[in-house]
């Protein structure tokens, strides 16, 4: 039965709250809500959107919930959808940047943070073994994984890196199939109920394309125009709307990019504050490509474009939530009626399987690079903290714990240990 858009907007606002668990989390939630529970969208109408979502650059959870929004409502419901996965996470991250930066100077937080650290070195290699027993099954996507990560060592950026793993798939999808393997979902079942096949006018989705085109670059102009086109808040807003293009592969893949440029070459933040963003962002619901709001901010506080430094952290965060997300729209919102029309393509599929096997060398990469950088001129009794934390985070997270849970006790682990003057 069809909600209505009400019972939708509390389902879709509850919904952010409790999207812990990345990308597979997120999606089994909806599932589990929206097919098996509520029964307001049938499983071939889910399972088609998902496979559709994989194919994009971006968060694909978000994507998920924007187009079911879309489903149930139309532009209203996929805008509604989409804003409120995102709008708590943002909203909670805002604030332990804020807390982080008034406080980070107080010892307890130093242990926090290094709690936090460890336990994202633990995430990184449960990521890893994850997505590689998925993914690696042939001998071509152990060398992609092999390939993008001697090509990242070698200073290749990451958009080269998805392009040329993407190129590489279609060529063994048309001329040696075999070598890459591709799990997608195939359904030719009808689509979801109330819904049909006619022609959803293509004027219309160009307009549409057009606004959100325009709704995602007229803000960041202005900010351009106001602040000038050497301020921190219009580099940034240049800087993650590129991001959003190459996002393939979730938050891990797209970090080393990230990391690379925000850290070494803009200077936004050190090595040390990126490794903690990340472990705020995983105590967030919500993507975990927020982490990116917690770089805008700190870029923001750190070099101001306006008077007050919180006041340049919002609008650094502010800018980086919008480029970031808006282009989700973009991708979504102006094809989606004909989402449901569109079949598995096995060259499509071998490209996205070669762009999965290279993540995995990407994820490698970012795990060795925040490892080297956090046990880099450590003390001994901070070396064995990294490791004890680490280790005891990684088997929780293999036995199944919550991620959420990992993470506090991680963080309130090295809080303990700093007031205890070990």
């Amino acid at each position: 039965m069809k909600p209505t858009f009400a019972q939708a907007l509390k389902f879709w606002w509850t919904l952010g709250w409790i999207s812990f668990g990345g990308p597979a989390g997120q999606i089994a939630v909806m599932h589990a809500e929206l097919v098996e529970r509520r029964r307001w969208v049938d499983e071939a109408g889910f399972l088609h959107a998902l496979n559709y979502c994989m194919l994009l650059p971006g968060p694909e959870a978000m994507q998920l919930a924007t187009y079911l929004g879309w489903r149930l409502h139309g532009l209203r419901g996929g805008l509604a959808a989409g804003v409120l996965f995102v709008l708590p996470a943002t909203l909670l991250l805002a604030l332990l940047s804020w807390a982080y930066l008034r406080f980070g100077a107080l010892p307890v937080v130093g242990g926090i943070s290094l709690g936090l650290s460890a336990a994202v070195l633990a995430l990184l290699l449960q990521a890893v073994i994850r997505l590689g027993r998925r993914v690696l099954k042939r001998g071509f996507a152990r060398m992609l994984a092999m390939l993008a990560l001697i090509g990242l060592g070698a200073g290749l950026a990451f958009p080269w890196i998805v392009l040329g793993a993407a190129l590489l798939g279609l060529c063994a999808g048309r001329f040696r199939p075999g070598w890459l393997t591709v799990e997608l979902h195939q359904d030719a079942s009808p689509s979801l109920p109330g819904t049909g096949r006619a022609d959803p006018g293509k004027r219309r989705a160009l307009m549409l394309a057009v606004a959100l085109l325009a709704a995602w670059w007229l803000p960041l102009l202005a900010v351009r125009a106001a602040l000038g086109a050497d301020s921190t808040a219009w580099a940034q807003a240049v800087f993650f709307s590129q991001a959003a293009m190459v996002t393939f592969g979730g938050a891990y893949a797209v970090l080393p990019y990230v990391a690379q440029l925000a850290v070494e070459q803009h200077q936004w933040l050190t090595t040390g504050q990126m490794m903690v963003g990340l472990g705020l962002a995983e105590t967030t619901p919500g993507p975990l490509i927020i982490v990116l709001e917690f770089v805008g901010f700190v870029g923001g506080w750190q070099h101001p474009d306006l008077a007050s430094p919180l006041a340049s952290a919002l609008l650094g965060a502010v800018v980086t939530v919008w480029a970031t997300f808006l282009p989700s729209f973009l991708f979504v919102l102006p094809v989606a009626p004909w989402i449901e029309s569109l079949r598995d393509r096995p060259l499509l599929a071998a490209a996205i399987g070669g762009i999965s096997a290279a993540v995995v060398g990407v994820i490698v990469n970012l795990a060795l690079w925040f490892g080297l950088h956090l046990y880099a001129g450590r003390r001994p009794a901070e070396i064995v903290l990294i490791t004890a934390v680490a280790l005891l985070a990684w088997f929780a997270l293999a036995r199944g714990r919550h991620v959420l849970a990992v993470v506090v006790v991680a963080a309130l682990a090295g809080g303990l240990w700093q007031v205890s003057g070990a």
